[in-house]
């Protein structure tokens, strides 16, 4: 089952090995009222303690596939089902020290019944995430 937040309270971890992190992770809910076609979900700006992650370069994970932001918008076929988890990859060489960081994301959502001038639409959510080492 999924929290209400944006932001989910579990998946918040460190990608690759110990001493030769990548990056990280942590998992979000559909930014909507329901789910969604994956070339509709434009991406994430991520901030984690004052430090910016833009969308561009972010990758998301669903169902064990990784997509790019230019992967996402040519996807035609794939859906992001309202109880899934979705997780948004950053790549940080070294990945980020345990202990407490605050996450914030900007999830960048296209509705296509919109006209193109209003067409992504963000949400914006923030909170304190423990990392661990496994």
């Amino acid at each position: 089952m999924l929290e209400h937040q944006l932001i989910q309270s579990t998946g918040f971890r460190n990608l690759g090995p110990v001493g030769a992190r990548t990056g990280f992770c942590f998992r979000i809910r559909v930014p909507n009222y329901h789910g969604t076609r994956l070339s509709h979900y434009d991406g994430a700006d991520v901030t984690v303690d004052g430090e910016f992650f833009s969308h561009e370069r972010n990758r998301f994970a669903i169902r064990d596939e990784v997509y790019t932001l230019e992967e996402l918008r040519e996807e035609t076929k794939a859906r992001w089902g309202m109880f899934e988890w979705g997780a948004v990859i950053v790549d940080k060489p070294g990945g980020l020290a345990p202990g407490i960081h605050r996450i914030e994301v900007t999830t960048r959502t296209r509705y296509s019944y919109f006209p193109p001038d209003v067409h992504i639409f963000p949400m914006h959510a923030e909170r304190l995430a423990t990392l661990i080492l496994p």
